[in-house]
């Protein structure tokens, strides 16, 4: 019993490690868009995580910055176990399994196919896609619960902590926001205001709508985005919602049981 005991809570705190890593294009939890196929915690506390993006061509530095994010979110796993990633059904499935594997970079997998890709330079570009999509879901929150532009803009973080949202996007983007804002700027006092642009301005109050509608359009095109993969992800594996507590897709079940049922010669 103890035993069941201890594996259940280290899958629990698997699936929340997970939880943290997140698409960089689509700034969603990994494990909300159903990459995460399946995860496996052994007696001796080995982990195996099993992953799949919904295309073969899926961008391998998408692919890659993502299954690092997984394996630095093992590393934090409080019993330190042996972690084995493995991504399933990509072009560069076979080099990004052992780059990750072996703790390799981006250029050092890819070598010469990685060019002159500047992935630092991505992930900013991501980091200001995600600050300002959750940036949006907060200012819009505040308005429909009545605040004013002015009262909005004169937020500290003390005035920010203790606002409250029913449940829905503000709700889920709040606490987002704050991380992205203090990642962006660490050393921001308390009494500084919440709401600046990605470069540290303040945003006047007659300008807010302005600034929304820019906001805007970055929210509609990663939504777009995110409901592209997902329909392409649902298609390709046709995938169930939830079973047993985590996704599950349809054809890795039935590849099992085929297999299994399979005569022998």
């Amino acid at each position: 019993m103890a035993t069941a005991s201890v594996s259940g809570s280290r899958e629990k705190e698997l699936w929340r490690r997970l939880g943290e890593v997140n698409d960089p294009e689509l700034d969603e939890p990994i494990t909300e868009m159903g990459f995460v196929e399946h995860v496996a915690v052994a007696d001796d506390g080995g982990v195996q995580v099993d992953f799949r993006l919904p295309t073969y061509w899926c961008s391998p530095n998408f692919a890659f910055l993502m299954l690092d994010g997984v394996r630095k979110a093992l590393d934090q796993l409080s019993w330190s176990p042996a972690c084995r990633v493995k991504l399933h059904d990509h072009m560069f499935a076979e080099e990004v399994n052992r780059g990750i594997q072996a703790g390799k970079a981006f250029g050092e997998i890819f070598g010469e196919l990685a060019g002159a890709l500047d992935l630092a330079g991505l992930k900013e570009t991501f980091a200001i896609k995600a600050f300002k999509r959750r940036q949006e879901a907060v200012l819009r929150g505040l308005r429909q619960h009545g605040l004013t532009d002015r009262d909005i803009l004169a937020m500290d973080l003390p005035a920010y902590d203790v606002a409250r949202f029913e449940p829905g996007e503000a709700a889920k983007q709040k606490p987002r926001y704050r991380a992205a804002l203090l990642e962006r700027f660490p050393n921001r006092q308390a009494d500084d205001p919440v709401f600046v642009t990605w470069e540290g301005q303040g945003i006047p109050v007659g300008a807010l709508g302005a600034h929304l509608a820019e906001l805007r359009g970055v929210r509609v095109n990663m939504e777009f985005n995110g409901a592209l993969c997902r329909g392409l992800k649902q298609t390709r594996y046709k995938e169930l919602d939830v079973v047993d507590g985590e996704p599950t897709l349809v054809d890795f079940i039935m590849n099992r049981v085929s297999a299994r049922a399979a005569p022998t010669a």
